[in-house]
C-alpha cells in the first residue's frame, strides 16, 4: 500500500469551546472547562495530565460515549470533516464510530468480550460496517493480524482473549480499531499495562500503520517519554483545562507552565533502603516450581506444561526490597503468587523460619496476617460496595477478632494516616476517589496488619508520574519506620530503580540474571538484561520478544 500524503490545509478533527459537566443543578461540577484544540490529517496530538485532568472525558466526548447519566455539554462543537458530533444522533454517530473515527483503550481485558473469539471480534466490525462476511471476513482478519504483527494469525482466530498475553490482546484492539482503516484514531493509554518492551513495539505499530495508512492520531498518555516519541503536537490537561499547548520540540525544549515543568520533573528518586548483611531471612524458596497443564482431546489429557515458573531459587531478608522485573508472560506475578501460597507450587518454602510449602487452608490463614499483597489495578481490588473503613478493617475482624468496634476504628485511622490519607475518607467509597487514592487504600489495607512481608505487583504502573513518585515515597518511608520487607514486581524500570536493592530479572519463567540492583544496572550480564533496560530508558529497543507469547505472569 502506498503512503497516504495528509491534507493539512483544514484540520480533519476541530475541538472547540468544549466543557464537560457531571451532575445536575447545584451539585454540577464541571470535569472539562473550554478546551479547544485541533488535528491535522496524518498528524498525531498528545494529550497528557495527570489522572482527573480531563483527558479521557475529553476524548469520549468525540465520539459522544460518555456513560454517565448525568453528564452534559454545556458548550463546545468537536467538527469532524466539518461536522458537528455532538449535534448527530444516535444513529448518524454510529456511522462515525469504528468506521472514521476508532479509540483504542487502556485495558484490552475489559474491553474484549471474554465470551467471543478473537476472529468473532473482529469479524462482527467487519459485518456491521461493511457487510464483509464469510470466507472475505477471515482472509480480512487474517490480514489485519499479520498487519498488527501477531505471528502465525490462522492459529490465534479462535483464541480467547484470556488465552493471549497482554501485548497480544492490545494488538487485536488495534486491529479491531484498523479494520475499516479510519481517518483518525483515539489512543487512551493503549500501553499504560504494558511492560516496556511490548510498549516499544506497539509505539513502533502504531506510527508505521499511521505512516502507511495516512492517519491522524490523538495520543492520550500520562508518560512524556511516550510523547517525546510518538506526538508531533502535545496539549497539556490540568483540572480540566489546556494550561499549555505546541508543538512537542517546543514543550519540552522550554515548557512555559508551572504544571508542565512538575509534569516533566516527575520521576521516583531517592535510593532503596539497604538491609543489613546480617539481617534475618524473611523469606526462602529453593528450585520452585508451577506449571500449569495443557490439555487436549475429548478426554482432555495433558499433552503438556506452561512452565510459567520453572526452577526459581528466592532469598529475601527483613528490611530489604527485591525487584523482580521482566516481560509479560516471563513468571513474575505467578512468582509472587506462589510465595504467597496463593496458588499451588512444587519446592520447599520457607517463611520466618517455618516450612509452609506444606500448610492446609488453615495453617495458612494464620499466616495471612503476616504475609500481604498490593496488586496493579486498585479499583479491581477494592470492593465497591464496602466504605474505606470496612475494606481496611476487614483483615482486622478475621485476624484481630479481640479487638472493639472503636479498638479496630482507631487502626484504621492510624493506617490511612501512615499513607497520607485523611481519617474522615474512610466513609467514602472507592468510586469517589483517585487512582492514586485507590492505591493508598490497597496498601493501607496491607500494612493495618502490621505484617513482615508485601508482595507488591505492578502497584505503580496504572498512575501518573506524579502519583507513582508520591507513591514510591510513601513505599520507602513505610518499610524504614515499620520494618518491612517487601517483593517489588515491575516492569516499570525506574520506579524499581528507586526502591529496590536487589534485582532478579526473569524471563520464561527462569531467572536470567540477579545481583545489587545497582551493579546490574550498571552492568548487565546478559543480552536479554541489556535489551530491556534499553527498552525502558530510551525506548529504542528492538522487539525482545516478536512472537509475544502468552505466559504465566
Amino acid at each position: 500500500m502506498s503512503e497516504a500524503v495528509p491534507d493539512n490545509s483544514t484540520p480533519l478533527l476541530s475541538v472547540r469551546d468544549l466543557s464537560v459537566a457531571f451532575g445536575q443543578g447545584e451539585r454540577t461540577t464541571r470535569v472539562v472547562d473550554h478546551v479547544s484544540f485541533d488535528i491535522a490529517r496524518g498528524e498525531t496530538l498528545a494529550l497528557v495530565g495527570e489522572s482527573g485532568s480531563g483527558k479521557s472525558v475529553t476524548a469520549l466526548s468525540i465520539l459522544k460515549l460518555l456513560q454517565y447519566p448525568s453528564a452534559s455539554h454545556p458548550s463546545g462543537q468537536v467538527l469532524f470533516n466539518g461536522e458537528d458530533l455532538l449535534a448527530m444522533d444516535e444513529r448518524e454517530i454510529r456511522k462515525v464510530r469504528g468506521n472514521d473515527i476508532t479509540m483504542v483503550f487502556q485495558e484490552p481485558m475489559s474491553s474484549l468480550n471474554p465470551l467471543h473469539t478473537v476472529e468473532k471480534q473482529i469479524a462482527e466490525i467487519l459485518f456491521l460496517h461493511r457487510g464483509m462476511g464469510g470466507p472475505a471476513a477471515r482472509a480480512r482478519v487474517i490480514e489485519l493480524l499479520t498487519e498488527v504483527g501477531i505471528p502465525e494469525p490462522e492459529t490465534r482466530l479462535g483464541s480467547y482473549p484470556h488465552q493471549l498475553s497482554g501485548g497480544q490482546r492490545q494488538r487485536v484492539m488495534i486491529a479491531m480499531a484498523l479494520a475499516n482503516e479510519p481517518q483518525l484514531l483515539i489512543a487512551d493509554e493503549p500501553t499504560t499495562a504494558l511492560d516496556v518492551t511490548v510498549q516499544a513495539q506497539i509505539l513502533k505499530l502504531l506510527k508505521d500503520l499511521q505512516r502507511r495508512l495516512g492517519m491522524a492520531m490523538l495520543f492520550i498518555t500520562h508518560d512524556l517519554g511516550i510523547v517525546r516519541k510518538i506526538a508531533d503536537r502535545v496539549c497539556v490537561m490540568n483540572h480540566g483545562k489546556i494550561v499549555e499547548a505546541g508543538t512537542t520540540a517546543d514543550v519540552f525544549a522550554a515548557p512555559t507552565h508551572a504544571y508542565t515543568r512538575a509534569l516533566m520533573a516527575a520521576q521516583p528518586k531517592g535510593n532503596p533502603a539497604s538491609p543489613h548483611p546480617e539481617a534475618p531471612m524473611v523469606l526462602e524458596a529453593e528450585k520452585l516450581k508451577v506449571w500449569f497443564p495443557i490439555k487436549a482431546g475429548v478426554m482432555r489429557r495433558t499433552v503438556g506444561h506452561i512452565k510459567a515458573v520453572d526452577g526459581v531459587s528466592v532469598s529475601i531478608r527483613k528490611g530489604e526490597t527485591l525487584g523482580v522485573v521482566g516481560e509479560s508472560g516471563s513468571g513474575k506475578t505467578t512468582l509472587g503468587l506462589a510465595l504467597l501460597r496463593l496458588i499451588s507450587s512444587q519446592g520447599p518454602i520457607v517463611f520466618m523460619g517455618r516450612s509452609i510449602d506444606t500448610y492446609g487452608f488453615k495453617q495458612m490463614r494464620a499466616q495471612r496476617r503476616e504475609m500481604q499483597v498490593v496488586f496493579q489495578d486498585p479499583f479491581g481490588s477494592l470492593s465497591p460496595r464496602m466504605s474505606i473503613a470496612d475494606i481496611v478493617g476487614e483483615g482486622l475482624k478475621v485476624h484481630n477478632r479481640e479487638l472493639s468496634g472503636a479498638e479496630r476504628d482507631a487502626r484504621v485511622v492510624d493506617a490511612l494516616r501512615d499513607v497520607g490519607l485523611e481519617p474522615e475518607t474512610r466513609h467514602r467509597y472507592p468510586h469517589e476517589f483517585s487512582g492514586g487514592q485507590r492505591q493508598r487504600v490497597a496498601i493501607a489495607r496491607a500494612i493495618v496488619l502490621e505484617p513482615s512481608f508485601v508482595v507488591l505487583d505492578e502497584p505503580t504502573s496504572a498512575l501518573d508520574m506524579l502519583v507513582q513518585a508520591q507513591i514510591v515515597d510513601l513505599l520507602r518511608d513505610l518499610q524504614q519506620r515499620r520494618g518491612l520487607t517487601y517483593m517489588f514486581i515491575s516492569h516499570d524500570l525506574r520506579v524499581v530503580a528507586a526502591l529496590a536493592s536487589r534485582l532478579m530479572v526473569m524471563k520464561q519463567g527462569v531467572v536470567v540474571e540477579e545481583g545489587p540492583a545497582q551493579e546490574l544496572f550498571a552492568n548487565p550480564r546478559t543480552e536479554y538484561t541489556r535489551a530491556l533496560f534499553a527498552a525502558a530508558f530510551d525506548m529504542e529497543a528492538a522487539e525482545l520478544n516478536p512472537a509475544d507469547t502468552a505466559g504465566g505472569a
